[in-house]
C-alpha cells in the first residue's frame, strides 16, 4: 500500500474522494483550496498479474477488503473524523462496473451517514486536471494531453467543466499498445513500465515501425497498425537475445512517443494555446517525459507534467477534481448512476 501525506491544520475543510474504477482501490483527502492532504492506494497488480490483465470479479472483490481500512487510514494521517468532512465524492465512470460500485456505493453510504454532499467524479476529469495539482494552480486553459492504458485523447480545457474533443484514438490507446506489445514479447504484466525500462538500453531507430497519422493534418490516433507490424516482425527475430529485445522495446517506444508529442504540439499550435499538460499512467514513461520537456522547449510551449505518483489511478486526482465541481456548486444526486463508459466531452 502507498501512501501520500501533507501537514495541515485539523480545521480546514475538507473533502474526501474514493477511486475503484478498475483494480486499485484508492482514497484521499483533499482542502477546499485545492491542496492535497492524504492519499492512500491498495493496489492489486501482484494479484492480477498471475492472470496477465485485470479480472474484475477479482478487482472487486480486493476494493470492498481495502476501501473502509483506507478511508480510516486516511482520517488518520490527517487527524481528522468522518464529522470533519465537507463532502465526499467518487469515481462515477468510465471504467469497470463492478469496481466503480464499491467506491461510489461508499461515498454515497457516507455522505448519508454524516449529512453531507456526494460528488460523482468523471475520472477522465481527474487524469486531465490532476497536472494543475501541487502548486500548479489554478486551472487555466490550455491543451491537454491525456494518455492511458485505456484512453489516448487530447483536449481543450477552456475552464472546469468545459472541455472540447480536439482528437482520440481510432483503435487501441497507448497504453494498450504497450501492454499488448509487452505480452507478444513475453514481458511480465503491466507491460508499459518493462518496455520503458528495457527500452533505455536499445537503439530507438533499430526497427522502423509504423506513426500512424504522422501528417500534421490529423489530430486523431491509431496504434492498431504499430501492434500489427510488431507481430509480424517477431518471427524474424530472437528476442531471447537480451539487446534485440531491448532494440524491439526502444523502437515501439520510440514509435509511440513521436505520435504522442508531435501531435500535442500541433493541437497547441492551432489552438494558440502556449499551456500544454499531460496526465495518464502513460506520461509516467520516463523516455514520453524526455521527448516532451525537449520537444515542448523547442516549441516555446509551457508543459505541465502531472507527479508520477498522481500519473497512475489514485484518489488524489479524484478528490481534486471534485473540490474544483464542488466551490462552483456542484453537487451530485445520491441517485446517480455509475457509468462505465462516461464520456468527458459532452
Amino acid at each position: 500500500m502507498s501512501s501520500t501525506q501533507h501537514s495541515a491544520s485539523s480545521d480546514q475543510p475538507c473533502l474526501l474522494a474514493l477511486e475503484s474504477s478498475c483494480d486499485e482501490t484508492a482514497a484521499a483527502i483533499c482542502t477546499l483550496d485545492g491542496r492535497l492532504l492524504a492519499s492512500r492506494i491498495a493496489s492489486q497488480i501482484e494479484i492480477h498479474r498471475q492472470y496477465g490483465g485485470v479480472v474484475p470479479e477479482v478487482a472487486s472483490r480486493n476494493h470492498i477488503l481495502h476501501v473502509r481500512p483506507l478511508v480510516a487510514q486516511v482520517l488518520a494521517d490527517v487527524g481528522k473524523t468522518l464529522g470533519d468532512v465537507t463532502a465526499f465524492a467518487a469515481t462515477s465512470g468510465p471504467g469497470l462496473v463492478s469496481s466503480l460500485l464499491i467506491g461510489t456505493s461508499m461515498a454515497k453510504a457516507l455522505s448519508v451517514a454524516e449529512n453531507k454532499p456526494f460528488l460523482a467524479v468523471n475520472h477522465m476529469e481527474g487524469h486531465l486536471l490532476s497536472p494543475f495539482m501541487n502548486d500548479n494552480g489554478p486551472v487555466r486553459p490550455c491543451v491537454a494531453l491525456i494518455v492511458s492504458g485505456g484512453h489516448t485523447m487530447l483536449v481543450r480545457v477552456h475552464e472546469v467543466g468545459r472541455y472540447e474533443l480536439l482528437g482520440r484514438t481510432r483503435d487501441d490507446a497507448a497504453g494498450e499498445a504497450f501492454d499488448k506489445v509487452a505480452k507478444m514479447l513475453g514481458l511480465p504484466y503491466p507491460g508499459g513500465p518493462e518496455i520503458d525500462k528495457l527500452a533505455q538500453r536499445g537503439d530507438p531507430a533499430a526497427f522502423a515501425f509504423p506513426r500512424s497519422f504522422l501528417d500534421g493534418a490529423s489530430l486523431e490516433f491509431s496504434f492498431s497498425g504499430l501492434k500489427t507490424a510488431v507481430l509480424y516482425e517477431l518471427p524474424k527475430l530472437n528476442v531471447k537475445n537480451e539487446q534485440v529485445l531491448a532494440d524491439v522495446c526502444a523502437s515501439v517506444q520510440a514509435a509511440i512517443i513521436e505520435v504522442l508529442v508531435e501531435k500535442l504540439v500541433l493541437a497547441a499550435k492551432r489552438s494558440r494555446e502556449t499551456l500544454v499538460t499531460v496526465s495518464g499512467g502513460v506520461s509516467c514513461n520516463r523516455g514520453l517525459r524526455e521527448a516532451l520537456t525537449a520537444r515542448c522547449a523547442k516549441a516555446g510551449l509551457h508543459l505541465l507534467l502531472a507527479r508520477p505518483d498522481l500519473c497512475t489511478d489514485n484518489a488524489g486526482m479524484i478528490a481534486f477534481a471534485a473540490v474544483q465541481r464542488f466551490n462552483t456548486g456542484h453537487t451530485s444526486p445520491l441517485e446517480a448512476d455509475v457509468d462505465p463508459n462516461l464520456s468527458l466531452v459532452s
